[in-house]
């Protein structure tokens, strides 16, 4: 039986119809959770503690309900919001007629007109579906309301006795408990995937693909010009991939008169479209095509926004331009020495990193990624070795996934030497599978000797192997890893065969033993004199 809550009597100040809610994107961090989901209609029908029974309507899985609402009146239009499983216990309809000849037969006409206005108005009002309830009223749901319900293609359920409205009500809020739960579940999820995404040493297309898998469709990165640097995911239709390209352009900065927004959507041919600016103004956008749209995507993919913003954002304001001003003093002749305020700094830190998996070269993305971790924008992303510049007061700290030599801090006309300090400690990481290896600072022994005269002694005790860099690199190396051939070998790139052959030609040539520790100890202190 239907509560008492199903009454005739109208609320006292009734809310005014809301517009409709457009489909569009709300700003990117003004919803840091997505909203309750809607409940599937066909998960209540599907509870079997309260036996509800469609009777008349089409028979939608996409049909969702986002509350159930309570009223008897006969024009319930002004208080809905769209969405709702109406419910109502037929208090409101007129007496059905008796069987008494020409009289029965307008009013059953005069009742299938009003329950034809009433369920238009339910419509109209974007009412999902109507539920009535059978007793204490009306023994069956009268076949007028069946027929316009069919009419309208207005879902109709029938309430039995036993089960009351606020029952069904408390059905819907504990779908919609579990829907939210599950979804918030999914988007933390999510949120944890693509940090961990962010962490790789391919970080933007590791996101992409993560977030072309959390959305199950495609995950495009667009440049300042439009054109698509990197995407991952199934790629959708022609016309699709076009729209979502030009849905891009809204959010550029500068396409558009008037603000830009900072997201936009759209819906072609069946495929949800997104597109994100991407912080810092510099023109990059992050397009999602999907074939549908969970309340959680836009979270997820605003989060995945925010992540590419960082990785591939400029760190510092200005930072850009004084670069700029940099190279072109250098370029000029200048001095490092007058060019490092431009940059920031007076000591400087080099650091040379490569990815710790065996894999292609890393790109410049990877790079503008790593570089950011390290607190730098000096970048160079050359070969299979990025080399980073990071002011002197910033303490270089192991990456994920990169494998990394760092100098000691000097000035800007030692910067020359720190690069080569960072090669030398990168190769000893690789060889020692370590995943930072720094430049020693302790005093040396080469502290000791006049500069003038160290020199002039490395330069003739290595002479016979001078003119060979190849061997003279081999040697130090090698002395460097404790005269193992195999760390030798992969700090060098070589074959260990090769530096077997190397190590006993320096031998040959210097007329020594390497095996007299003096000899390496001697041969060490003129190596790190060259």
């Amino acid at each position: 039986m239907p509560d008492a809550s199903a009454s005739p009597v109208p609320p006292t100040s009734p809310a005014p119809p809301a517009p409709p809610v457009p489909h569009a994107l709300p700003v990117p961090h003004a919803l840091p959770v997505p909203p309750t989901p809607p409940v599937p209609l066909s998960a209540l029908l599907a509870r079997e503690d309260l036996a509800l029974r469609r009777i008349a309507g089409p028979c939608d899985p996409d049909t969702v309900i986002h509350w159930a609402h309570t009223s008897e009146m006969a024009d319930p239009y002004p208080y809905l919001l769209g969405g709702e499983l109406l419910l109502t216990a037929g208090v409101h309809v007129p007496e059905e007629p008796g069987p008494s000849g020409d009289t029965a037969g307008r009013a059953e006409t005069r009742l299938a007109d009003y329950f034809d206005g009433y369920v238009s108005r339910i419509v109209a009002a974007g009412g999902a579906a109507l539920g009535f309830g059978v007793a204490p009223v009306h023994d069956t749901v009268p076949r007028a309301l069946v027929e316009a319900c069919d009419a309208h293609g207005l879902p109709l359920i029938e309430v039995p006795p036993e089960t009351t409205f606020s029952g069904v009500a408390r059905a819907v809020w504990q779908l919609m408990a579990q829907a939210r739960l599950a979804e918030l579940r999914r988007v933390t999820e999510g949120q944890q995937s693509l940090a961990a995404a962010a962490a790789r040493p391919d970080p933007v297309p590791a996101v992409l693909r993560r977030l072309a898998q959390r959305v199950s469709g495609r995950a495009v990165l667009y440049g300042p010009e439009g054109a698509e640097l990197a995407g991952a995911g199934r790629t959708p239709e022609t016309v699709a991939a076009r729209a979502l390209a030009g849905l891009a352009a809204v959010v550029r900065p500068g396409q558009t008169q008037g603000p830009t927004p900072s997201s936009a959507s759209d819906t072609v041919q069946g495929t949800h479209l997104a597109a994100y600016a991407l912080g810092g103004g510099q023109g990059f956008v992050l397009g999602v095509a999907a074939p549908r749209r969970d309340p959680g995507d836009h979270t997820i993919a605003s989060v995945a926004a925010v992540l590419l913003s960082l990785l591939i954002g400029e760190q510092q304001s200005g930072s850009g331009a004084a670069r700029s001003a940099a190279l072109v003093r250098l370029l000029l002749g200048a001095a490092p020495e007058t060019v490092a305020p431009l940059l920031g700094g007076e000591r400087w830190t080099v650091v040379h990193a490569r990815p710790t998996a065996d894999g292609p070269a890393p790109d410049a993305v990877a790079a503008s990624a790593l570089g950011t971790a390290l607190g730098s924008a000096l970048i160079d992303a050359g070969g299979d070795v990025v080399r980073v510049l990071v002011p002197g007061d910033l303490e270089p700290a192991p990456q994920q996934g990169w494998t990394c030599g760092i100098s000691a801090p000097v000035g800007p006309h030692e910067w020359a030497l720190a690069d080569t300090q960072a090669a030398r400690a990168l190769a000893r990481a690789r060889a020692t599978r370590t995943a930072l290896v720094r430049h020693a600072e302790r005093p040396a022994l080469a502290d000791l000797v006049p500069q003038a005269d160290a020199d002039a002694h490395a330069r003739a005790l290595l002479a016979p192997i001078a003119a060979t860099p190849a061997l003279a690199e081999t040697l130090r190396t090698w002395l460097s890893l404790h005269g193992s051939w195999d760390r030798t070998a992969v700090a060098l790139a070589v074959h260990r065969n090769t530096v077997r052959q190397r190590v006993a030609r320096c031998a040959t040539l210097l007329g020594t033993d390497l095996d007299d520790a003096d000899v390496r100890m001697e041969l060490w202190f003129a190596l790190r004199e060259r």
